[in-house]
């Protein structure tokens, strides 16, 4: 198990440009599935959980060539689906929970797909009910083995429908779309996600011929094709590592310029952390920093406490809320912080209060952040990192604080951060991989 070391405290200063999007990545790698011909995918982050899946991959029998810098090759002709009865599968697919979007194109295409029940970060109850009812929609079977703890829907061929799904899922919107893009007929997906990742994935499919419209809508129709074909498809900028890094150069009063950051993709995340009082100025695809030593919350027009909560896209990511909380700790004002997605995501701030940050954790989705508007500096303290996006947070939060931080588990903060602390140390960052 490794850890990092990190001396706190110091402005950092550069040019720093973000990964390709992890959560794109695990829905494009599995949509290669769909066709026998070759896909071409570039700016493939290489982080924990996009590595497993290509791995996963590879033992399904996909060709898998790495052709350059962030660029991969794959192609689905030779497909071993009885892989997935393995034990080895078993614990492939229950150590990722990505791997669940490889059900709805071995559906599609082959009648059948099974997952384990995954795994992933450790931040509360994350059902799986829309993937499997939407598949049941399509007509196919579905049984849960207790025992095993396995997932199969079987079908020898999915015939479209209507379904108002029960949740926006983004995965779970994904994988229906994946299965009904081979599907007899015209399926029409009703309050579906519409975030640019779900945007990317459409728009690859319809290049491989599938017939997709609605795309950016949360009512997408799709008309089945028998057979889909080879593309090529480049990942969006990873929008989370974008707000990581406005949250870093606030926090450590650094003047930082993020370099090709998609911003027309980012909705309102910039404007979010400009709410908690973060300059920040777009330039062409960047955006640039500026050194500030202090920030100031905004309040709501009457003059009360800001709120800021998660939401369905085009609503702020849940994904970025630790983020927030972390940049409010040092900001002037207080801000309450409603993570309503999943009820263990904020267990993280009790390394926060230990840092010195004055936080009231009002139940498992709420937590008010009083700014000590930089009087008190936050100190450096062991910790561990919980999950992808709380490790970042904490992360963050060691750069800013006063003297010697050390973070442990930090193979979560791998899973979605691409050779972070090599990024870091570039902007003058003081981190050690141990």
């Amino acid at each position: 198990m490794s850890h990092f070391i990190i001396n706190g405290g110091k402005r950092l200063k550069g040019e720093i440009a973000p990964q390709g999007a992890k959560n794109e990545a695990l829905q494009i790698l599995c949509a290669v599935l769909l066709s026998p011909e070759k896909i071409t995918i570039s700016k493939v982050p290489d982080i924990v959980d996009v590595n497993k899946l290509i791995d996963l991959l590879r033992n399904l029998g996909v060709k898998v060539e790495h052709t350059g810098p962030e660029e991969y090759t794959f192609q689905a002709d030779d497909v071993d689906i009885d892989y997935i009865n393995s034990p080895k599968f078993k614990n492939q697919g229950a150590a990722l929970r990505g791997s669940i979007m490889i059900v709805g194109p071995l559906l599609a295409r082959f009648g059948r797909g099974y997952i384990p029940k995954p795994g992933g970060d450790k931040i509360g109850r994350r059902r799986l009910d829309t993937h499997f009812i939407g598949f049941q929609n399509l007509g196919a079977k579905f049984t849960y083995d207790e025992e095993s703890q396995f997932y199969r829907v079987e079908s020898p061929k999915l015939k479209g429908a209507y379904m108002l799904l029960d949740e926006a899922s983004v995965t779970g919107t994904a994988n229906i779309i994946m299965a009904a893009s081979m599907a007899e007929g015209t399926t029409t997906i009703f309050n579906a996600a519409c975030e640019p990742y779900i945007q990317q994935l459409c728009k690859m499919l319809n290049r491989m011929g599938a017939k997709i419209t609605g795309i950016g809508s949360n009512l997408l129709t799709i008309d089945g094709v028998e057979y889909l074909g080879g593309t090529h498809h480049q990942m969006l900028p990873d929008m989370i590592e974008v707000g990581s890094f406005i949250g870093l150069a606030a926090m450590t009063q650094s003047e930082i310029t993020i370099k090709n950051t998609g911003y027309d993709e980012l909705g309102i995340i910039p404007s979010t952390f400009q709410r908690l009082g973060i300059k920040l100025e777009r330039r062409g695809d960047d955006i640039f920093i500026p050194e500030q030593d202090n920030y100031e919350i905004d309040t709501f027009i009457d003059g009360s406490i800001l709120t800021l909560s998660d939401a369905i896209w085009p609503g702020f990511t849940p994904d970025l809320l630790s983020i927030a909380l972390v940049v409010a700790t040092q900001a002037k004002g207080s801000v309450l912080i409603h993570q309503k997605m999943f009820e263990s995501r904020l267990f993280f701030v009790d390394k926060l209060i230990d840092m010195g940050a004055q936080i009231i954790l009002c139940d498992p989705h709420r937590a008010t952040i009083i700014g000590l508007n930089r009087q008190h500096q936050l100190k450096g303290i062991s910790m561990t990192s919980p999950d992808i996006r709380a490790g970042v947070s904490l992360l963050i939060a060691a750069l800013s604080a006063k003297g010697k931080s050390t973070i442990h588990n930090i193979e979560q903060i791998d899973r979605g951060y691409q050779n972070i602390d090599a990024r870091l140390k570039a902007l003058g960052a003081e981190i050690e991989r141990v």
